[in-house]
């Protein structure tokens, strides 16, 4: 028996994703229910018990367990003052918004996507300009034709999301250049949020191209936004960090976020440096139960459903489900009434007909949740 068999109680604790709907079976918001590595709860306990819990700002030892990160993981050679360290990634995407367009300029970013993408210009008075992904040869790519008629010269940002959510892909490195050069020819900040990189199920078959790879020539336009709250599921624990080698950038970045921000936590800046210290071997076998995952709902859908469409999931414990083929027109409505699931819809993300389930869960619940949806759909 794995440790993510092992099932933990969450309902009653205050859990956004078993609480909000406690009637159905939560396989919606992006928070995996295991337990986080034991060196992570270890180090909280650690910190806890020194009892004085004041403002907190970064310690060294997460300083060095970032760089060591970066350049172990990435081969990226960074600084401390390439850091920009956040209470989250998506005040960051807002921020990075309002620090880099002016009121009516524009922010560039494809679709479906994490919906606070589609969102965060209005903190910053912009426009949004969306361009669908397409599917070519059964992957998702981007449609560079597309969004060269999308973009304006008042568009000032392109977002990404890297690997996609919630889509699965991971880009290629070839993906990533062009994006650079499109970028760079129609002078736009690259935001590569990269908060799943971790979580690519075969590193040797797509393995994940960083932003902070990009040819120096790039640097002056790009930030790359990294946590390790998906990997380890320690997401409440809200700590995030920008990597903006430009200084230029970086104070333009800093300069915008006034006091906007919320203060990071002790506990955030000691679960961060304990994950990336001490987390590799978890994340490992993480990663091999989340594959196992992947190809049972994976094989359920196009063996036993057949017109529930699922792309090939190259990253995250995302599944990315599209109904529009069985007629349902609103299948979060419908498994929630016919099945008692609670999923993302798909509207959220920029595309109806559409519905995300999370499966960073125990294989008996995801067992659970692919009887319930096929016996839906089989009435």
């Amino acid at each position: 028996m794995s440790i993510f068999d092992v099932a933990t109680t969450r309902r009653g604790t205050g859990s956004l994703k078993w609480d909000k709907r406690p009637e159905l079976q939560p396989f919606w918001v992006a928070d995996m229910d295991f337990l986080s590595p034991p060196e992570v709860i270890e180090a909280l306990h650690q910190r806890v018990e020194h009892g004085v819990f004041g403002y907190a700002v970064p310690h060294d030892g997460l300083v060095e367990s970032i760089l060591c990160y970066l350049d172990k993981r990435h081969g990226v050679s960074a600084s401390a003052e390439h850091l920009v360290h956040l209470g989250g990634l998506v005040p960051a995407l807002s921020l990075a918004g309002r620090a880099f367009a002016d009121p009516g300029e524009a922010l560039l970013t494809c679709t479906p996507v994490y919906p606070p993408f589609l969102n965060v210009h209005r903190d910053g008075a912009l426009e949004l300009i969306t361009v669908p992904y397409v599917l070519e040869d059964a992957q998702w790519v981007f449609d560079w034709d597309a969004m060269e008629n999308a973009v304006t010269d008042s568009t000032k940002l392109f977002l990404l999301s890297n690997p996609q959510n919630p889509l699965g892909r991971v880009f290629s490195k070839e993906e990533i250049l062009q994006l650079a050069e499109f970028c760079d020819r129609h002078d736009l900040i690259l935001v590569s949020d990269e908060i799943h990189c971790d979580l690519i199920l075969e590193e040797e078959r797509t393995p994940h191209f960083t932003a902070l790879q990009l040819p120096e020539k790039y640097a002056v336009r790009t930030i790359t936004l990294l946590s390790p709250s998906k990997t380890y599921n320690i997401a409440g624990m809200g700590y995030a960090y920008a990597v903006i080698p430009d200084k230029r950038l970086r104070h333009m970045f800093n300069r915008k976020s006034g006091h906007t921000l919320a203060e990071i936590t002790c506990l955030g800046y000691y679960s961060a440096e304990a994950a990336y210290r001490h987390g590799e071997p978890w994340r490992r076998e993480l990663i091999s139960y989340l594959r196992t995952n992947r190809d049972l709902l994976t094989a359920f859908c196009r063996e036993k459903l057949g017109n529930v469409l699922i792309p090939d999931i190259e990253a995250t414990y995302l599944a990315w489900l599209d109904f529009r083929p069985t007629g349902i027109t609103e299948p979060n409505q419908f498994l929630e009434k016919e099945a008692a699931l609670f999923l993302s819809d798909g509207r959220l993300f920029g595309a109806p007909g559409h519905t995300r389930l999370n499966f960073g869960c125990s294989r008996a619940l995801l067992q659970e949740a692919i009887t319930a949806m096929g016996n839906a759909l089989g009435k």
